[in-house]
């Protein structure tokens, strides 16, 4: 998909029904910078986990939150959002980044370059910890891009319905005026 289509989608992208573990965004700011860039700071809801004998480990509260900052920049056709969580930062720190841009040799098609940092501190079996959040990361990147693909779905039904409503109003427009009678 092009990548406006894709940027669109990736703000829109939950929650899902792929992915239930995200149960709410709420933007803390949002400012359009003197160069065009759309600059935002959401907090992600979710009840992602991690295994329960980890979470009673470490006394893991059901809803955790992450901090995610985002630049748009329209000019260059980039989307970078960056991620961290909030919950549980003594002990386990998850950055993740994700920059969307235009293929540079498909056309209309959008590249996608996903990197995370997992980081567990002060537990036993820290590195067994830290390759199962990483591994579930993994695992979640596919959902990922099925969440994308049900929502640019969703923006390509939205915009048929508007313009079939457009088209609507457009003819119910002309049919008033034909009935005016000018005098």
């Amino acid at each position: 998909h092009p990548w406006e289509t894709v940027a669109q989608a990736a703000w829109r992208k939950y929650p899902n029904p792929l992915n239930p573990s995200v149960i709410g965004v709420d933007v803390l700011d949002r400012k359009v910078d003197h160069h065009g860039k759309l600059i935002s700071h959401r907090v992600l809801t979710t009840t992602w986990g991690m295994p329960s004998w980890a979470a009673l480990l470490i006394g893991l509260h059901p809803v955790t939150y992450a901090s995610e900052h985002s630049v748009v920049d329209p000019k260059r056709k980039s989307f970078e959002l960056k991620s961290s969580n909030v919950s549980l930062q003594n002990f386990i720190s998850i950055d993740e980044k994700l920059v969307y841009s235009p293929h540079p040799t498909i056309k209309d098609a959008t590249l996608l370059k996903q990197e995370a940092v997992v980081t567990v501190r002060g537990l036993s079996l820290a590195n067994r910890l830290e390759q199962m959040v990483t591994n579930a990361i993994s695992s979640k990147a596919s959902a990922g891009r099925e969440g994308l693909e049900m929502i640019i779905e969703k923006i390509n039904d939205e915009m048929k319905e508007f313009a079939s409503t457009a088209k609507k109003g457009l003819e119910e427009m002309k049919n008033s005026v034909d009935v005016l009678d000018f005098e």
